[in-house]
């Protein structure tokens, strides 16, 4: 088994506030992030595939293509915008960075089937806080 990561570096912004509370439990649990003024974060996705090397090509995947995919249904979608208003894939969703992984899953799944698959989305808010999604 081969894996392949590629590193995408995108900025955004977002708000972390359940409308359902008061903004005095919302800032309880959520502190700054929940700014009504929202902030923003430099993240840093790695996006990681596996599978076998193909013999005809020596490749587990086209590296262009990997990139292209990344960037055309997920950086595209968020770079420089705001996560909680301006992104269909977080829709209705709270803005954290555990869902945001999980919404990049969702959007890369779809083009990694037959023998090579999808392994994790690693999203970096900042340099010492991280997600990893395994799609389970």
């Amino acid at each position: 088994m081969v894996y392949l990561t590629r590193l995408e570096h995108f900025n955004a912004a977002h708000k972390l506030f359940n409308p359902s509370w008061s903004v005095e439990q919302n800032e309880a649990v959520f502190g700054k992030c929940a700014n009504e003024n929202w902030h923003g974060h430099n993240y840093e996705l790695y996006v990681t595939i596996k599978g076998e090397v193909n013999p005809d090509t020596g490749f587990l995947f086209d590296a262009k293509k990997l990139g292209a995919l990344v960037r055309d249904h997920v950086i595209e979608k968020v770079d420089h915008r705001n996560l909680n208003v301006d992104v269909d894939f977080m829709a209705g969703k709270m803005c954290s960075t555990e869902n945001l992984a999980k919404g990049i899953w969702e959007q890369l799944e779809p083009f990694f089937i037959g023998t090579v698959k999808l392994h994790c989305i690693k999203l970096y808010e900042t340099a010492r806080i991280y997600v990893e999604y395994f799609g389970e």
